[in-house]
C-alpha cells in the first residue's frame, strides 16, 4: 500500500491521524485500503451496546455514586480495548443543582415576532414559540419509575475523577491528538443523547485505533470529560494550554493534517 494518512467518519465527526510509518503529506482517496480496513472495524451493534453500558448508570450527573460507577465502566472498557487507562482526580467542592421538590408546569410559550432577532445558547438565533432551555433538575418529573430510582442520589461537593487512554505515536509521539466528549449528563433520565452518544463515539474510536497492527505517527489520546457541565475538565484546560488538537464528538469537527478546520 502507498497510503500514509488515514481519515474516519462516523456521526458527522472526521479525524485525520498518519497512518503507519509514511512520512509523506499527501492526502489519501476514500477508497484507500487502510481507510476500507479501519472504518471496516467499526461496528454500530458495538456501539448501540456501548450506549446501553452507559445507560445503566443513568444521567451519571457528577458528584453521585452512579458517576463514579460509570467512570470505573468506562475503565474497564478502555483496559479491555488494549488502551491503558489513567485518571485525572481532584476536588470540585461547589454544591449540586438544588432539587426542585415539585412539579413546576413549563410556562406558556413566549413568541418571538418575524423578524425580531432572540439570540439562544451556543448563538442559535430562536424562531416561533419558545420555552425554557434548562435540563430538569426534578426527580419527581421523572414519570418513569424506574430511571427515578436509577438516578435517587444527589450529586455532593468533594472528589471527582475522569478516565482517559492514549495511543503513543510511532515517530512523533510528543505531537497529539485528543479526542473527547464528556460522560456526564444531567436530566434523571439516561443521558443518552448529551453525551452518552458522543462518549460512546470516542470508545469505539478507542477500541478501532487501539488495534495491536494499527500503528500511527503521532500520539492520539481518548478522553471522557467529567463535571463538564459544571466546570471545564482539569485534563481539557491543560489539552487547551499545549499544542495538541482537540476534537469533541459532541460538536462535530472536522480538522486537517495541521490542524486547520
Amino acid at each position: 500500500m502507498n497510503a500514509n494518512k488515514f481519515a474516519v467518519g462516523l456521526c458527522g465527526l472526521a479525524i485525520w491521524t498518519s497512518a503507519p510509518a509514511y512520512s509523506q503529506q499527501t492526502t489519501v482517496a476514500p477508497n484507500d485500503d487502510a481507510t476500507r480496513l479501519l472504518v471496516g472495524r467499526l461496528d454500530l451493534e458495538r456501539y448501540k451496546a456501548t450506549l446501553r453500558g452507559l445507560g445503566q448508570y443513568g444521567d451519571r450527573q457528577q458528584g453521585t455514586d452512579r458517576n463514579r460507577a460509570a467512570v470505573d465502566w468506562i475503565e474497564a472498557q478502555l483496559r479491555s480495548y488494549g488502551c491503558a487507562p489513567e485518571r485525572i482526580k481532584y476536588v470540585y467542592n461547589s454544591p449540586g443543582l438544588p432539587r426542585d421538590q415539585q412539579i413546576v408546569a413549563h410556562p406558556p410559550g413566549t413568541p418571538v415576532g418575524s423578524g425580531e432577532i432572540v439570540m439562544g445558547l451556543g448563538g442559535a438565533r430562536i424562531r416561533g414559540m419558545t420555552l425554557p432551555v434548562v435540563p430538569n433538575n426534578n426527580p419527581a418529573a421523572q414519570t418513569d419509575p424506574i430511571l427515578r430510582a436509577l438516578n435517587e442520589g444527589p450529586s455532593t461537593p468533594g472528589p471527582r475523577e475522569e478516565v482517559y487512554c492514549t495511543k503513543v505515536g510511532s515517530t512523533r509521539p510528543d505531537e497529539m491528538y485528543i479526542v473527547g466528549a464528556h460522560m456526564d449528563g444531567r436530566g434523571f433520565g439516561e443521558a443518552t443523547d448529551d453525551n452518552g452518544s458522543g462518549a460512546a463515539l470516542v470508545m469505539e474510536l478507542a477500541r478501532v485505533l487501539s488495534g495491536p497492527d494499527v500503528v500511527t505517527e503521532r500520539s492520539i489520546r481518548f478522553a471522557l470529560w467529567n463535571n463538564e457541565a459544571r466546570v471545564p475538565p482539569p485534563i481539557y484546560r491543560n489539552a487547551a494550554r499545549s499544542k495538541a488538537r482537540r476534537i469533541r464528538p459532541d460538536r462535530a469537527a472536522i480538522r486537517s493534517p495541521d490542524g486547520s478546520p
